[in-house]
């Protein structure tokens, strides 16, 4: 059995799946198409960049990550449609997209989690990362590294990510917060700058940061937050519990499967501060994710529908 994996090649989270999955399984996979016996679309939106005839061929499985219903428009059904007729399979990572896609299809859903790779994420020194990114060490620095404002006018909030109830949270309970420093990562943050910069709260901007850095931006928060309304993971929370981060979030993707209840917020309403305990709970729930063990259950779901 050849698993081939179509990435989005966009520098995102499914390209850097696509490389774990061929560097960790080599005896399954094949960068050829035609020798595949399963083609694994994990980036389902360029479904149409393969031809006709291979997806008629071959074994289809489609990762669906999350959808907003908000924004699944008409024509966006009409496109899944169309690719549903290729499709064997489909593979999510937490229930609330099964729910969803059990209203649009009667093919086999598999829920299986993202992994973790545990040669990546782990605990650093929280002095030794603030000291390599010149950061204070008496500052309390919250995390956010995620894209989260709409490219078509990059100042519209992404309201799926929540920017606007993070931002909402810090500004509710920055006195709670001694020396709040806002740490923000990935791209698109225009909305979350401008709401910083009006409440004035002290944040840094690290644009497109390579994963050596992204790594000390973790290590250097005393919190993480999450706080969208839809999610396929998010991949912050397998990154943050490796790294024994506090962190919590909303109910969200796979949250409430890592994190203790206790971290699991109503961020509209709710205050919270993560203890030993919680940290220690999502480490050890991470940790069962291990690429060598959990993506046996990807391995077992290919030999399912071959």
């Amino acid at each position: 059995m050849k698993v081939f994996v179509l990435a989005p090649r966009e520098d995102w989270i499914c390209d850097r799946l696509a490389k774990e999955w061929y560097e960790n399984f080599i005896d399954y996979s094949t960068n050829n198409i035609y020798e595949c016996d399963i083609i694994w679309l994990l980036a389902g939106w360029c479904w149409n960049h393969i031809p006709e005839d291979l997806l008629k061929s071959k074994k289809v499985i489609v990762t669906e990550h999350h959808i907003v219903p908000e924004k699944f428009t008409q024509q966006k059904f009409h496109n899944f449609k169309l690719r549903d007729q290729f499709v064997d399979c489909y593979h999510v990572p937490n229930s609330t997209t099964e729910n969803f896609l059990k209203q649009l299809t009667n093919k086999k859903i598999e829920v299986i989690s993202y992994w973790l790779n545990n040669k990546l994420w782990a605990p650093i020194d929280k002095d030794v990362a603030r000291k390599k990114l010149n950061l204070s060490k008496d500052d309390f620095y919250v995390g956010s590294f995620q894209r989260d404002t709409e490219g078509s006018d990059l100042k519209t909030p992404k309201l799926e990510k929540g920017p606007d109830l993070f931002c909402d949270y810090l500004v509710r309970n920055k006195d709670k917060m001694i020396n709040l420093h806002v740490l923000l990562g990935g791209w698109r943050r225009q909305y979350v700058e401008k709401r910083l910069n009006e409440a004035n709260i002290k944040y840094s901007l690290f644009e497109k940061s390579d994963i050596d850095t992204i790594k000390l931006l973790y290590a250097s928060c005393d919190l993480y937050i999450v706080s969208s309304r839809y999610e396929g993971g998010p991949q912050s929370i397998i990154e943050a519990a490796a790294m024994k981060i506090p962190i919590i979030s909303t109910d969200v993707g796979i949250a409430n499967t890592i994190l203790s209840q206790n971290c699991i917020v109503n961020i509209e309403k709710d205050y919270y501060t993560p203890n030993k305990c919680d940290v220690l709970y999502a480490y050890e729930a991470v940790n069962k994710l291990s690429i060598g063990n959990h993506g046996n259950k990807f391995i077992e779901l290919f030999k399912d529908i071959t």
